[in-house]
């Protein structure tokens, strides 16, 4: 057997790396959208008119595409989830792992388009 360093070291781009690498960067948004919930949220400790100011900022545009990205990560996610709980819980399903992978893809492509076309359709108007 020709063993081979550099297909060792260097990345493959193979759908389970592309589902770790997706999985885990959705799942840092979603943490990252949470803890910023969390501090908007304990503004109102500082009174309505503060709370108010910190919330007016979720209306301006680039908060209103980020809340189409937010979306886009939470779906995806969970999806993804799904995907692997279905390869935890039954092993046999890894011979299928980038068939999975492709219906998490399709399934996010079918949701996720019309709603971001929904969540955005202010950019046109």
């Amino acid at each position: 057997m020709n063993i081979k360093p550099h297909e060792y070291l260097t990345y493959r781009g193979r759908a389970g790396m592309w589902a770790w690498i997706l999985h885990r960067l959705t799942g840092v948004g979603v943490f990252v959208f949470l803890l910023a919930h969390i501090v908007d949220t304990a503004l109102i400790g500082w009174g309505p008119k503060v709370y108010n100011e910190a919330v007016a900022l979720y209306r301006h545009p680039i908060s209103r595409v980020g809340e189409a990205v937010l979306a886009g990560a939470v779906l995806f996610h969970a999806l993804n989830g799904v995907r692997i709980i279905i390869l935890d819980f039954w092993p046999q399903t890894m011979t299928a792992e980038k068939k999975l992978f492709a219906g998490v893809v399709g399934l996010f492509a079918v949701v996720y388009i019309p709603m971001a076309i929904y969540m955005l359709r202010f950019l046109v108007h």
